[in-house]
This record gives C-alpha cells, sequence and structure tokens, in this order.
C-alpha cells in the first residue's frame, strides 16, 4: 500500500495535525487480555475527538510482540475493528498506526498483518537493530516500506529504543512511503537532527511531524523550527502527538491541541496561559511516566490514570514485576490534586457505562 492510496481526509488530516493516544493493554487480575475494557478504551477516544489511534506500540506492551503471548493479532484485530465501528457511529475515521517492531523478517510480516486488518500505517520501531549500522537500518525500512506507508519512531533509549543519527534520518526522509515521523527521544538536540533531516531533504510539506516527547509536548508543539536549506530557509512544526501522555485525560488534550494550533494559525505572541500549561503537562507526565525512577512504572502508571477514572481495572501488565514504583501513587495524587482542570473525568463519568456495554 502507497501513501497516495491512503483516503484523501485522512492524509489530510495527518498533515494538518491530529492528536493520536498510544493504547493501553487492558488485562485483567489473571493478566488476561481484557476485550471488553480494551473496546471501552478505543470508544473513549473516538469520542474524546482523538484523530488517530496507535496500537501494539510501547504503550500497549511491546511483549504482545512475541507468538509466545500470542496477543498481537487479537490486539490489533480489536483495536482497528473498534476504531472503525464506533467512528462509523459517530461519523469520523481515525487515522490508524500499528506498531512494528522486530528484525526484517519479522516487521514486514507485521506490517503485512496490519495492512490486512485495516491499519493506515505503521510506526517501525528499530530496538531490535540496535547495533546494526545505518545502512542496513535504512535496508530495513524501506522493505517494511514496501508494505505500507511508515510512522518513524525515535523512541528513547529507555524505553527500548537507540540513539539514531542525522545522517539516518536525513536518508530516511528520501524513503517515499514515509508519512510522518513521532520525535520521542526525550532529548532536545536529537530531537532537532529529525526536524532538521525533514527539512534538508525537502520532505517538510509531505511527511508530518508529531511529538512523541511526552515530557515537552506543549513546547514542542509551539515551537517553529526555521532551518536554512540549499532551498531556501524552511518553517517547520510539530502539527500533532502520538502519545503515551495522551491516553489518559484525552478530551484535555484534544482542546489543548486546538487551542494550540489556533494560536500558531493566528502567528501572533504565545499566550502566557499556554507557557503555564506546558510546565503543568510536564509535572503531570512526571507522575505517570515514573520519571524518578528511570521510567520504570510508565506503564502501570499511565494505567493508574485511567482505573481511577474506571476505564481499566488494574493496572497489570504482562511483565509481574512491572508496578508503580514507591512513592508514584502520590506522586499521582499530588498532580491529580494539583491540576484538576487538566483531567475528564466528568466526561469519562458521563458515558463509561456506553463505553463498557456490549
Amino acid at each position: 500500500m502507497h501513501r497516495d492510496e491512503l483516503p484523501g481526509h485522512i492524509l489530510d488530516a495527518v498533515r494538518r495535525g491530529v492528536a493520536i493516544p498510544a493504547l493501553p493493554l487492558a488485562l485483567d487480575a489473571d493478566r488476561k487480555f481484557d476485550e471488553r475494557r480494551e473496546r471501552a478504551l478505543v470508544r473513549y477516544y473516538v469520542d474524546a475527538g482523538a484523530g488517530g489511534l496507535a496500537a501494539g506500540v510501547h504503550s500497549t506492551q511491546f511483549e504482545i510482540h512475541d507468538p509466545k503471548v500470542g496477543l498481537l493479532e487479537p490486539v490489533l484485530r480489536l483495536a482497528s475493528d473498534t476504531a472503525q465501528a464506533w467512528g462509523r457511529r459517530r461519523g469520523r475515521e481515525l487515522f490508524r498506526v500499528a506498531g512494528v517492531i522486530g528484525p526484517t523478517d519479522q516487521a514486514v510480516r507485521e506490517a503485512g498483518l496490519a495492512r490486512e486488518l485495516g491499519y493506515h500505517a505503521c510506526l517501525l520501531g528499530l530496538g531490535a537493530l540496535r547495533d546494526e549500522g545505518t545502512d542496513t537500518l535504512l535496508a530495513h525500512c524501506r522493505a517494511v516500506a514496501e508494505v505500507m506507508p511508515l510512522v518513524g519512531f525515535y523512541l528513547q533509549p529507555a524505553a527500548g529504543g537507540r540513539v539514531l543519527p542525522y545522517a539516518f534520518w536525513r536518508a530516511f526522509a528520501d524513503i517515499e512511503n514515509v508519512v510522518a515521523v513521532k520525535i520521542a527521544p526525550f532529548n532536545r538536540y536529537q530531537t532537532l537532527d529529525v526536524v532538521r533531516a525533514v527539512c534538508e531533504a525537502g520532505r517538510a510539506r509531505d511527511i508530518a511531524l508529531y511529538t512523541g516527547n511526552d515530557d515537552h509536548i506543549v513546547l514542542d508543539l509551539l515551537a517553529p523550527h526555521r532551518v536554512r536549506t540549499s532551498g531556501g530557509e524552511v518553517e517547520a512544526r510539530m502539527v500533532g502527538g502520538l502519545l503515551g501522555h495522551w491516553a489518559f485525560w484525552t478530551r484535555r488534550a484534544v482542546e489543548q491541541l486546538d487551542r494550540i494550533r489556533e494560536v500558531c494559525d493566528a502567528g501572533g505572541p504565545v499566550p502566557r496561559e499556554l507557557l503555564t500549561l506546558a510546565v503543568q503537562v510536564t509535572d503531570v507526565n512526571a507522575a505517570a511516566f515514573d520519571a524518578a525512577n528511570g521510567y520504570r512504572g510508565v506503564l502501570p502508571g499511565v494505567h493508574e490514570f485511567l482505573r481511577r477514572q474506571g476505564l481499566l481495572a488494574g493496572t497489570w501488565c504482562l511483565d509481574p514485576s512491572l508496578d508503580l514504583s514507591p512513592g508514584q501513587a502520590r506522586a499521582i495524587d499530588r498532580v491529580c490534586r494539583q491540576y484538576p482542570e487538566l483531567n475528564d473525568d466528568a466526561f469519562v463519568a458521563a458515558h463509561l457505562d456506553e463505553w463498557l456495554a456490549g
């Protein structure tokens, strides 16, 4: 599938910028797939106004890609089917992204599965090739791009990614079937490498830039990048986000993105309240992602916010050793208390029974 085969309204939305939550994995107390609550999460994201959904990614737990776990196809199928069915009820279609990982044979196979299940693009993780050189990485990316459109993925090493040099991103931007890049190194220097590479490749209009820097969301979305290239000065922005942080309090995240877009389109000064919001969102993220403990509690941390709203039954992960870190629950208590205007608790409470039904 080539990017030109994507529905025009989907490609336009991706370029304009949408909120794309990274789907958590719903499990029950026995650590079995909880289809009812997984379905409820997808319905929540549709009704919250998200413009996309990413499944099979870090937030969905990379362990589902292990054939012994046997959850990749069930999770991807449920997420895609639910997003399409619930979206039709609401008169909307989400940009559906499937996480693809592993060595080339596995990645190509997973991309084929995603295409069959109705996804529009794959988010290509490169953690399995952490010791390979740039040429090998690019050959891997091109092989997957033959199957379906790509969303590039700069994943921070703490979550299983690797450092990717500017030279890689400059060549990656030349792959025709790339539609977007999720920039998530949690590092300002490495973030700039990707932006500069896309601009210098002349692809700033074709490749949408999405922040995955959950520690820097609002400022990433506000900042204009001006890059001097051989063809002249190019301005680029991160137009949206593909974020684990947006898996909870999603209604507010959509509203924040809309407000930021209004300000950027107007071209005037950035209002002071958005700079304050940037600090508040990062503070919430520190608790959710367990920054104090090297992100060990990132998955159960996101689950805990959703558990408190009733969307998830618990914080269980496939890895039984993963749980909230000591002190993380208190940190979450603090940010919930300190920033009540950032939650969407009332919205969730009003619709939870409908999302959980059927």
